[in-house]
């Protein structure tokens, strides 16, 4: 298949993007209260069910329980976190919702870790036992416990992986394999809170409650990352019409497909792409458009980081893909914003290169990368900055003397009026906090500083 002309990424536009979403600063204090209450709630369960705590073997029997009780509902917790409703996402921002996952998921752990050797210490002084051969008796003999045995080591594993030192050494495929077996732990550790748990058991309430919790976090990965997925694809058919290389590493994907009018994508956001094709048809990577999208086609750009994204660069046109989305709360934020800075760093253009195209007012486009080979787009954002009247400034490391420097007193200096701007911000993870933390000394308020970021 070829590109249709009208497909061409260099013309420009000065379309608004509609139907802007809103994104409250309250929804993101309202989800923890929520959670926090839940939290509570669960303590509920504990405390109705306990009438006093006496000598050592109670406190530890007692404080496994409510570690267990806890380690249960933010098991809970962190599996609707990432289901990816698209609500929350729009409004708490898929950067910040991974964060509250992975956090959750470490106190997870952590509570899981605790409540098994509370557990086993509590009842090995309870009956007086070795802890060996306690551990032994509560793992052979109590209903449910091989299975949680499995659950508790898999735990253990996606605890070790998912931890940075580990996680850098990992690539971001065999990094979300892994961490599906999240699922499967939660899954195999499920039937021994309720067989064995003294708040569950001859509770019929409390079990219909920790039902229909569990239920609920598994009918929302299943409606949102499965059934909504695969409904999409059928709706729309997406398929690879062209791969066009941008600079050393880079590339343009293209794709063509039916009813792209209805995806409602809003510049900025970006899909998690499975690329049917061998050996790559299980992952599915989260890529920005790089260009508003059209009723004819989408544009993602990819620069090779990984094996994955190496890849994209030997798929041919015809390729079926599955497009899981839109998501991200990187968009336009105040519509009636007249002033905007946008500052993009390496292939953090991607993003920002669609908002440059589409945001009205006043607009400044500061891009940095290593060397002017890796300016990606930049004919495009050239073309777009005059036929609107924008300004774009490139700041490379090589050669040297053209590096514009990430500090308060630069950017104000470039921007003197950057106090009163809304600020996009999209870039490799050190980038992004120098400029923040130069943002932020300069004066601009942080809930003008929009950015979203997954390097966890």
């Amino acid at each position: 298949m070829a590109v249709h002309p009208a497909v061409d990424a260099t013309r420009t536009s000065t379309r608004r993007a509609a139907g802007q979403p809103l994104a409250p600063r309250l929804v993101p204090v309202a989800v923890h209260v929520l959670g926090w209450a839940g939290a509570a709630g669960v303590l509920g369960l504990w405390w109705a069910d306990t009438t006093s705590v006496v000598g050592p073997a109670g406190w530890l029997t007692d404080a496994g329980r409510i570690t267990g009780l806890l380690a249960g509902y933010a098991c809970a917790v962190i599996v609707v976190l990432m289901a990816r409703v698209p609500w929350l996402d729009r409004t708490v921002g898929t950067d910040r919702l991974s964060r509250w996952h992975a956090a959750g998921g470490r106190y997870a752990i952590s509570l899981i870790l605790a409540h098994t050797l509370l557990i086993i210490w509590g009842y090995a002084l309870t009956g007086h036992a070795g802890v060996v051969d306690q551990t032994a008796t509560l793992v052979l003999r109590y209903p449910e416990m091989l299975k949680a045995t499995a659950a508790f080591l898999l735990f253990l594993l996606t605890g070790v992986v998912s931890a940075r030192a580990a996680r850098r050494r990992l690539s971001y495929e065999t990094w979300q394999f892994l961490h599906l077996a999240t699922y499967a732990a939660i899954f195999l550790g499920f039937g021994h809170q309720l067989a064995n748990g003294a708040d569950f058991v001859g509770n019929r309430s409390a079990q219909v409650l920790w039902y229909a919790m569990y239920l609920s976090a598994a009918a929302l990965v299943l409606w949102f990352r499965f059934l909504i997925p695969t409904r999409s694809a059928r709706r729309h058919r997406l398929a690879i019409a062209e791969v066009r290389p941008e600079g050393p590493g880079v590339v343009s994907v293209y794709l063509t497909g039916e009813h792209l009018d209805e995806l409602s994508v809003l510049p900025g956001q970006f899909f998690r792409w499975r690329f049917l094709a061998r050996g790559m048809w299980w992952t599915a990577s989260p890529y920005s458009l790089s260009a508003p999208a059209d009723p004819d086609f989408l544009r993602i750009t990819v620069k090779a980081l990984g094996g994955h994204s190496a890849a994209l660069s030997r798929l041919t046109p015809g390729t079926r893909v599955w497009a899981e989305g839109p998501y991200g709360a990187l968009v336009a934020r105040n519509a009636g914003a007249h002033r905007t800075l946008l500052l993009a760093g390496g292939i953090g253009i991607t993003p920002l290169r669609a908002l440059f195209e589409t945001l009205s007012g006043d607009l400044t486009l500061v891009y940095w990368a290593r060397t002017s080979a890796d300016l990606v787009l930049r004919r495009e954002l050239d073309a777009i900055a005059a036929a609107r009247g924008a300004r774009v400034y490139y700041s490379v490391d090589e050669p040297a003397g053209h590096a514009l420097p990430l500090t308060a007193s630069h950017l104000t200096a470039l921007v003197p009026d950057l106090g009163r701007r809304e600020v996009y911000l999209c870039g490799p993870p050190g980038m992004t906090r120098a400029a923040d933390t130069a943002l932020r000394a300069a004066g601009v308020a942080p809930r003008r500083i929009h950015q979203e970021s997954f390097a966890l």
